[in-house]
């Protein structure tokens, strides 16, 4: 628009001075147009200010706009997704003790089981543990177990939590893996058997 006043300037200018207006030739060449270019320097200097500082358009997508744009989708912070799993693997003991406190040797045992499943030591047609925690109630089996999920896969439901007070009866296992065809329940599948199929 400031440059578009320029040309406008420049062309009276030349009508002026065509009509032999000398006076106010040299106040729109020495003064107006001078004084408007200053200010189309100006602005350009503040352009370039404001795109060094933070540019408007970027010319590469890095990882850390994708992270960004994916964690306003998820909600999972953008620091935990750009985190390299050897990082993350390295920190699972000190990770899992800021919500499960007083199971250190618990905490161990299940961090050097996923380490060694996810370094590629343990056979990989093998899910990556199966964990069988034993103890009095309110000891932390649980916390241990959603805490796990939540550092593995960002949620706390990706494990299937089985309570085996439940299964004191026989005829009770029929709930955990389903019950036979021809029996009531038939489609309905077992606890352990839907969590599974639906999640694997």
């Amino acid at each position: 628009m400031i440059k578009k006043k320029i040309d406008e300037l420049r062309q009276e200018a030349e009508k002026l001075e065509r009509q032999g207006e000398l006076q106010n030739v040299a106040e729109i060449r020495y003064a107006e147009i001078p004084k408007t270019e200053k200010e189309v320097e100006k602005l350009e200097r503040k352009l370039d200010d404001i795109q060094t500082d933070k540019s408007i358009l970027k010319e590469e997508i890095t990882e850390e706009d994708i992270a960004k744009v994916v964690s306003r989708w998820t909600g999972i912070p953008v620091s935990k997704m750009l985190q390299s799993e050897k990082e993350k693997l390295a920190n699972m003991e000190e990770e899992i003790s800021k919500r499960v406190i007083g199971q250190t040797e618990a905490i161990e045992s299940v961090s050097n089981a996923i380490r060694r499943s996810r370094a590629g030591v343990a056979d990989k047609d093998k899910p990556i543990g199966s964990f069988l925690f034993l103890g009095p109630t309110g000891v932390g089996k649980t916390e241990l177990a959603k805490t796990l999920a939540e550092f593995l896969f960002d949620d706390e439901e990706a494990m299937v939590r089985v309570d085996m007070s439940e299964y004191m009866e026989k005829h009770a296992v029929s709930k955990f893996v389903g019950s036979p065809p021809g029996y009531v329940g038939f489609e309905e599948g077992g606890q352990l058997t839907e969590k599974i199929r639906k999640r694997p």
